[in-house]
């Protein structure tokens, strides 16, 4: 293994992908925590804009890091470096 591989694959195994998974792991919890309060408060529209707005905001988180973590997979296959996150 060359030094650069090693040292990326560490970077992204202990430090890039615990990051993704932790706020990947925040939007699903942002976006049922909406969901939650809008199904809870049908009859207040006020509380119904706030659970649609977290909704909202828990998909934008999700579907960001997943493209983050694409764009850490192109990059490494990019490089030629071994794909640490792959199914061994």
């Amino acid at each position: 293994m060359r030094p650069v591989e090693g040292l990326m694959k560490g970077i992204v195994e202990s430090i890039i992908d615990p990051i993704i998974l932790l706020l990947f792991s925040a939007g699903v919890f942002l976006f049922m925590w909406g969901m939650l309060t809008f199904l809870w408060n049908a009859d207040n529209p006020e509380k119904r804009k706030t659970g649609s707005d977290h909704m909202i905001w828990g998909i934008a988180g999700i579907f960001i890091m997943a493209t983050v973590f694409g764009i850490v997979q192109l990059i490494l296959s990019s490089f030629g470096l071994e794909n640490p996150t792959k199914l061994r």
